[in-house]
Order: structure tokens, then C-alpha cells, then sequence
């Protein structure tokens, strides 16, 4: 019989973390184990006990630590954290391996669907005109460095050898293999000594693609033809990233960047292809004398000219050395490297990876023609699988940029080529009339001749190397890019005024662009204003023009800003109805719609379950396309371990299946929920913009969070803020949630909630009714349960007591604690329970388990931030700081 969840964790992280402490002991001596050891159990008998003399003990006990002896224990306890989420990845990996029995699977999708009538071929055709795309960003909040995350790899993988492991042999011989991996954790850094530059992101990046994409998904299709019963599917689920493309706020990503991003992704690409097809050669000594061949197949064989004679009555091989000798070809005209296994023959470099892929149908079908459905799958159609997939350019890159930029930058084009003296100063009329008349002909507003400032310059200079990646990589290269901040037509104009410059966007009848721009509204306001915005913007006869072949407009909705900007009720509530009415909108011009989330992994910013929150998106918003932003630690979580990976692609899609095709109810908003929800969130607004606007309130945040500090961990090559002053609109969204979340407040993710249910005049009757029926309001709920679960005030108020100013001090915590304690007691009334997450004891018992790991951290982490503010500027002080920090996000998981 399967163990509960609760067990089974608790069974490995026992079992782990003995395996750390006799590493610990053997290399640190006995006293330092039992100092470890001996904070460890005061920190559990508290959790345990809650009583004024455990807390005590445990204090006394950090108390008595000096210095180097702090930085040891952080080190310690954030490791023993890692090592509990090594754990829980073990045993979710585990019960993954139930495979199509579980709901969140396609097959499970399937199941759900056909309880309501629905049958696959709905799903069949819903899948052929599908996308399903996780974008990986660089954003930070992983704290971890490659190097950690390459142990936790290892460590796992002797952790699943012990699970099939035969006989004692086997198993002891796996054992001293994990201690010796465990022994390399433990004396591993687990800070960076510099910061990461861009270069180090996008190798971060593209070893995720390496790990898990390129292998799993090629498998996963082959899969998903079985569970369907199809002879085929279409390339449905695909991979972006923002690494190397998105400029917004980042001024060290720059055409050279963006060359490099898809340089090295090809390598990535390329060399696999490479190394299959060697396989293949290996594998395939199908002999003339022995097996027939289709005239195709032969004529390839011929074109390879390969003199070989031992190959020379083996078509199959020569045709393989053929496609070799090109793709080897390619790799070097891509990469400008030479490949690690040249070919001995000379060819010409395929054009686009369709020709590539060509070839080796030319294999396929002359195996499947001449010796049966053996050959359908196997390593040739996943190899074809993996072309159709990922191309050339691995994956597609978005670009980004703030609008301010670009009006900026076509404000100086047009005055140099005294088009426009004072573009800024023209209104919203003036300036689309202006840019219309501009799109609407060939001439160029840049000269060589004229010297622009360093802006604009650099943004030409993006441009231009984004039409050659495309010319270079293929047009799947680069599609999107993003404007930030999007708060009219004329700032999505004027991306067509500065692709136009390189040739990305032609004028003619009809006009034609390779790169469409897409709007990202992210603040309360923008998406309040999106339907009336693109209702403009989609009722232009250019626009209508450029978006008739793809029949489609994209439309970004930022998670984090908005709720920066309004609190998360009120972010979810405007990020729905937003969603809902973009749909009306373009539907309206009769295109279709592909919504890009633009989620974090903290709740504060869209993170939570992404099974549930595709399931909570309103009805006839998914169908069956969707693009979803994977950030900071969210990505190492899901796509480090190949067959984490597999699971969360599986999840992935079936929800999207799910969203897209089960009946929704007659009316989501009916009955009163779109009012209810409405005075909610005015409420909840109301609640959280009077704390935001308490004079002080940024300084208070400054002191009473660790966020200096967490801009100086090296996690990301952007700065933390978009400006110089400390002002909470030009504080970035990510620093924003992850400071809170240290200082255990995780304000982003709850606050604002206890008010609306006490001001906005909802029967609490009707609440609950919501929280049963209607999946949007029941996600929102658990993922604010969770967050509320994680915080404790009691930390939060030491946290507090950094700020020198005690009465702003005492006026914003008061506050905090009062919205707290308010929004506890609401959601336990709404969802009828006495406790929070009595109805999720498993996810509750997780939690549990690592709060005695995480509190003594905070604890440690308040005295060095005051011993720093107080003049202790040691690199001891900072490192222990900085280990805390590391520690901490590692037991919370989602901070970021």
C-alpha cells in the first residue's frame, strides 16, 4: 500500500538529510554536528510546543553563536533546505510515474472530457491549430547557482537508482555514490562572487533546453499519438525565451547578445541532431543485399558521394553520411564553430531545417515503405519530431522593450530627418496620423551620416541584428515583440516605424511585417483600458492588413505590475475581465486571440498551480493557444530534471485541453459574481493603496526588508530597480514580492483580501458559494491560503523593528498585522475551515516540515541586517546575509 504524501516526504528528507549530517560530521568534526544539530531540535520543539520557553531556547541558541559560527549555520540550514527540495522533487517524480492515472496528464484531460460527451477527435482538431509555448525568462529570483543545481541533479539521480536498486550490493554501492555526491554539496558555494552577466543567463538557458526540452518533448509526442489514437499530431507545443531578446530595463542585452542567444542555441540544437544521426548511422546497417530501398532513398545515398567501400551495399548509411556531412555544414555556418565530430565529406549547408528535415523523411518513408510500421517510431521519427519542433533556432526569442524607449528613439528619427520637430509633444491623434503616413511609404528615416545619441543608436543597431538572426535562423527565429508598458495605439506603431528601418516591415498592398508587435498591459489602469486600446489599434486598415495571413493578434498581461500597482484580489479580478473583454475585441474583428501570461513564480506575481490557474482562466479565452512566461526559480523547479520536465509539459497541456473544451457554466459571471467580485476588488484596492500611500511607506519597505541585499546576490544582470529613486512604480515587481517574502510578511500575496470581505457589503454566504462553483475565485483562494500559511507575523515584526523610525515603523506594521489577521479570518470563513489549509492537510504537512529550517534563518538573517546597518560592513556579516537569503527562498520555494 502507497504511503500519504506527508510519509513518504518525511521518510526521504530522514533519509537525506542522515546522509548530510554523517557528511557533516565526518568533515567538520562532532562538535559542529551537534551545534547543528542541537539549534535544530530547539527550532522543532518550538514549532512543536509554541510556548514562551521553547522560543526562548531557541533564541538563546542563535544567541550564542559568534560570528563564523552564524555563517556555518546558514550555510548548514540552507543547505538542509536544498536537500528538502531534492526530497520532494524525488517523491513527485515518483508519483508522477503513475503516469496517465493522474488528472493533470492528457490522458487524464481525456478522461474528464469524455465524463461530459466530449470525444477525442475534438481534441484532435483542437490540437491541429494549437500552440501551447513556455517562454523561459531571465528573471531573478533563483539563487542558486548552475553549479548547485548540477549537484541537486546528481544527488537525484542516485536517489532514483536506490528506488530500482537490486539486491544489497547494488544499494550499498549507490549509497557511498550519494554520500560522495552529497560530501561535493556540502563544500559547494552556494553564492556567486560576481554578478551574472547576460552571456551566463543565456548558457543557463539553453542548458535547460539541453537537459529536458530537446530530449523530452520529441517522447512526449509520441506519447500523446498513443493516448490519442493519432497517426500524427502537429508540433502543437513549442519553447520561447525572453534570454538575449529582452531589452526592457536591461541595457547590457544588445544586437551582439541577441547574436549570441541564437548562436549558441543552434550549437545546442545542431549538436544533438548531430549526435543522432551518428547514432543512426550506427544503428541503420540495413545491407542492398538484404533490404530494399524507395528511388528516393537511393538517390539520397547517391548525392553523399561518400567513397567508403565498407559502406558502399549500405544505402541507408551512405544516405546518413550524406545528411551528415550537410547539417555538420550548417553547424559551422551557424555557429562559426567546427563541429566536434566533423564529417570526412564535402556538402553544402542545408538552407532552412525544412530541407534537413526533408532528407530524413526520404529515410523514413523508405523504411516504413520497405520493411513495415517497426520503423514508426523509434529514434528517425523522433529526430524528425525534434526538427519540426525546434528548427534551427531552438527556440523562438521574443524581443521586449519599454515604449518610453521607443517613442523616445522615433521622436530623435524624426527630427533628424525633419519629418516632425517635437514628436513627444503631438497628441495620440496627431501622432498615429503621423506614423500611419510613415508606414504608408519606403523612405527611411535613420542616415549613416548623422550621429544619433547612444539610445538610439543602440536600438537600430538591436534591429538590425534581429533581421539578421532571422535571414540567419529562419522566420521562426524571432515573431513577437513585446511593448512594455503599452498604453496606446501609437506605441504599438511605432515598433512598425523602427522594423520598418531594417527591413522587417515593408509598406506595399498588402503591407507586410515579420515581426508583429504585441502589447503587454500590466499596470490596473492599461488593463482596464486594453479592450478600448485595441479596439482602435485592430480597427486600422494597416494593422487589419498585417494581421490577415496569421489571422491573430497576441496580447500580454502582466500578473506582477498589476498587483504591485492594486493588490493581488484586484489583479486577479481586472487580469479576468481584461482577458474576457480582449476576447470580445478581437474576436470582433474576426481574428483570433493568443493571450501571453506574463506569470512569476511567487502568488504575488501568477504563480501557484499552473494546472489550476489554466483551469480559472474565463471561458473562450484559451482555445487551444496560449503562451506562459517561466521565470527565475519556477524553471530550475520545472525543467532541471527531464522527467520533472515531462510531467510539467503533461500538465501543462492538459490544462490548456481542459480550458479550451470543457463546458463552461451558461454564465461564469452570472448570478451576481461579476458584481460581487467587482465590490471586492474596489474594496480590496481601496485597502491596499492606503497602505502603499502611507507617507514613509517605501522607506519603511527598504529597512524593513532585505532588499539592498538581495540586489547585491549576482541572481540576474538587470538592476533591481528602472530608476535611481526609491519610489514604489520605478521598483521592479520581482525584488518587490522576494523582499516581502523574506521578511516572511508576503504582503503581494493576501493583503487587501480581509477588507474587501469586511467593507464591500458580499454576504459571506455568497463568498462561499463562489469558492465552490467557480474555479477562478477557488484558485485565488488557495494560492492566498498557501502564501497566508507561509508568512508569520511574529518574524515580520522583528523585521520591522530594523526601521529606525518607530513610529513609521509601528503605524505601517500595525496595519499589516491588523489586514492579516482580518484576511485570515475571512478566508477560513469563506472556505468553512478552522484552521488554514485544513482541507489540504498534504500541502499543509510540507510546509510544516520546513518552517523549523526556515525561522532560524529569518532569525539569523535580522541580526546580521543589523549589525550591517550599524556600521559592520564585513564580508562575514554580508555573506551570512546572503546565505540566509539563499536559505530561506530555498525552503519557501515560490518567492520569486
Amino acid at each position: 500500500m502507497t504511503q500519504p504524501l506527508p510519509n513518504q516526504l518525511r521518510s526521504a528528507v530522514r533519509y537525506l538529510g542522515r546522509v548530510l549530517g554523517d557528511v557533516i560530521r565526518a568533515q567538520d568534526g562532532q562538535a559542529v554536528f551537534d551545534q547543528i544539530e542541537d539549534i535544530r531540535r530547539a527550532s522543532v520543539g518550538f514549532h512543536r510546543e509554541g510556548t514562551p520557553e521553547a522560543a526562548q531556547l531557541m533564541g538563546d541558541r542563535l544567541a550564542a553563536l559568534s560570528l563564523a559560527e552564524t555563517v556555518r549555520f546558514a550555510h548548514s540550514f540552507a543547505c538542509f533546505l536544498q536537500i528538502a527540495n531534492i526530497a520532494e522533487d524525488h517523491i513527485q517524480r515518483r508519483r508522477g510515474r503513475a503516469g496517465d492515472m493522474r488528472p493533470d496528464t492528457l490522458a487524464g484531460a481525456l478522461r474528464a472530457l469524455g465524463a461530459q460527451g466530449i470525444e477525442h477527435s475534438a481534441v484532435r482538431e483542437l490540437l491541429g491549430c494549437a500552440l501551447i509555448a513556455p517562454v523561459i525568462t531571465a528573471h531573478p529570483s533563483e539563487v542558486r547557482r548552475k553549479s548547485v543545481l548540477d549537484r541537486e541533479s546528481a544527488i537525484t539521480h542516485q536517489l532514483d537508482r536506490l528506488d530500482v536498486a537490486a539486491g544489497e550490493v547494488e544499494r550499498a554501492e549507490v549509497e557511498k555514490e550519494l554520500a560522495r555526491q552529497v560530501s561535493i554539496f556540502w563544500r559547494t558555494r552556494l553564492l556567486r562572487r560576481v554578478r551574472i552577466a547576460v552571456s551566463d543567463e543565456i548558457w543557463n538557458a539553453v542548458s535547460f533546453f539541453e537537459r529536458s526540452f530537446l530530449t523530452v518533448l520529441p517522447k512526449l509526442y509520441a506519447h500523446w499519438q498513443e493516448v490519442l489514437g493519432a497517426e500524427s499530431l502537429p508540433s502543437f507545443l513549442k519553447v520561447g525565451s525572453w534570454v538575449g531578446g529582452d531589452r526592457d530595463g536591461n541595457p547590457y542585452v544588445t544586437g551582439a547578445v541577441m547574436r549570441q542567444a541564437l548562436a549558441w542555441q543552434a550549437k545546442a540544437a545542431l549538436q544533438l541532431y548531430l549526435d543522432q544521426l551518428h547514432a543512426l548511422g550506427a544503428e541503420l546497417s540495413l545491407s542492398v543485399e538484404l533490404a530494399g530501398v524507395t528511388p528516393a532513398l537511393a538517390a539520397l545515398a547517391d548525392r553523399a558521394q561518400d567513397p567508403s567501400q565498407q559502406r558502399a551495399d549500405e544505402p541507408y548509411r551512405l544516405a546518413l553520411a550524406g545528411v551528415y556531412a550537410r547539417l555538420a555544414a550548417s553547424y559551422q555556418r551557424l555557429t562559426g564553430e567546427t563541429p566536434p565530430r566533423p564529417s570526412g565529406l564535402a556538402a553544402e549547408p542545408y538552407p532552412t531545417p525544412e530541407a534537413f528535415k526533408a532528407d530524413l523523411r526520404t529515410i523514413l518513408d523508405s523504411l516504413l515503405r520497405q520493411h513495415g510500421e517497426v520503423f514508426a517510431v523509434g529514434p528517425l521519427p523522433e529526430l524528425i519530431r525534434a526538427v519540426d519542433i525546434f528548427g534551427f533556432h531552438l527556440a523562438t526569442l521574443d524581443m521586449r522593450q519599454n515604449s518610453a524607449v521607443h517613442e523616445r528613439v522615433v521622436a530623435e528619427l524624426l527630427k533628424t530627418a525633419s519629418v516632425c520637430p517635437d514628436y513627444a509633444a503631438l497628441d495620440e491623434t496627431a501622432r498615429c496620423e503621423l506614423l500611419l503616413r510613415e508606414l504608408g511609404h519606403g523612405r527611411l528615416l535613420a542616415s549613416p551620416h548623422i550621429a544619433y545619441s547612444d539610445e538610439t543608436r543602440r536600438e537600430l543597431d538591436t534591429l538590425a541584428a534581429a533581421a539578421e538572426v532571422k535571414r540567419l535562423y529562419g522566420g521562426e527565429a524571432i515573431r513577437a515583440y513585446i511593448v512594455s508598458n503599452t498604453t496606446s495605439v501609437s506605441d504599438l506603431l511605432e515598433v512598425y516605424v523602427l522594423l520598418k528601418e531594417v527591413g522587417l516591415y515593408a509598406p506595399g498592398d498588402p503591407p507586410r511585417t515579420e515581426i508583429f508587435a504585441e502589447p503587454l498591459f500590466e499596470t490596473i489602469g492599461d488593463l482596464r483600458s486594453a479592450a478600448e486600446t485595441m479596439q482602435r489599434y485592430l480597427g486600422m486598415p494597416l494593422v487589419r492588413a498585417l494581421l490577415a495571413a496569421p489571422g491573430m493578434q497576441e496580447v500580454m498581461i502582466g500578473y506582477s505590475d498589476s498587483n504591485k500597482d492594486g493588490s493581488y484580489l484586484t489583479s486577479t479580478w481586472e487580469l479576468f475581465k481584461a482577458s474576457r473583454a480582449l476576447v470580445e475585441v478581437v474576436h470582433g474583428q474576426g481574428l483570433k486571440l493568443q493571450l501571453f501570461h506574463g506569470r512569476g513564480g511567487a502568488v504575488g506575481r501568477g504563480g501557484g498551480s499552473s494546472f489550476e490557474a489554466l483551469l480559472a482562466q474565463p471561458a473562450g479565452t484559451v482555445g487551444g493557444r496560449i503562451r506562459i512566461t517561466e521565470q527565475g526559480e519556477v524553471v530550475a523547479n520545472k525543467y532541471a530534471d527531464p522527467e520533472l520536465a515531462r510531467q510539467s509539459l503533461e500538465t501543462l497541456t492538459a490544462g490548456v485541453v481542459l480550458a479550451s473544451l470543457r463546458r463552461p457554466p451558461a454564465d461564469e459571471l452570472g448570478g451576481g459574481r461579476g458584481e460581487a467580485m467587482d465590490a471586492l476588488a474596489n474594496a480590496s484596492f481601496g485597502a491596499y493603496r492606503k497602505i502603499v500611500e502611507t507617507p514613509g511607506f517605501v522607506y519603511y519597505f527598504y529597512a524593513a526588508t532585505p532588499i539592498n541585499e538581495i540586489a547585491e546576490l549576482n541572481i540576474g544582470s538587470r538592476p533591481s530597480s528602472r530608476q535611481g529613486a526609491r519610489t514604489l512604480a520605478g521598483l521592479r515587481a520581482i525584488p518587490w514580492v522576494f523582499s516581502w517574502s523574506q521578511s516572511r510578511a508576503m504582503l503581494p500575496g493576501w493583503y487587501g483580501f480581509g477588507s474587501a470581505v469586511q467593507q464591500s457589503g458580499v454576504p459571506l454566504e455568497t463568498l462561499a458559494e463562489l469558492a465552490e462553483t467557480w474555479p477562478s475565485f477557488a484558485s485565488m483562494l488557495s494560492n492566498m491560503e498557501m502564501v497566508l500559511f507561509k508568512s508569520d507575523m511574529a518574524i515580520a515584526a522583528r523585521y520591522a523593528g530594523l526601521v529606525p523610525d518607530r513610529a513609521l515603523a509601528d503605524a505601517v506594521f500595525d496595519q499589516i498585522r491588523a489586514e492579516w489577521e482580518r484576511t485570515v479570518e475571512a478566508v477560513l470563513k469563506v472556505t468553512g475551515q478552522t484552521a488554514l489549509l485544513e482541507k489540504n492537510p498534504d500541502l499543509a504537512a510540507i510546509i510544516r516540515a520546513r518552517l523549523p529550517y526556515i525561522d532560524p534563518l529569518n532569525h539569523l538573517q535580522i541580526e546580521l541586517l543589523r549589525r550591517l546597518r550599524a556600521g559592520d560592513d564585513s564580508e562575514a556579516v554580508r555573506n551570512g546575509i546572503h546565505l540566509t537569503i539563499n536559505g530561506v527562498a530555498a525552503g519557501l520555494r515560490n518567492t520569486g
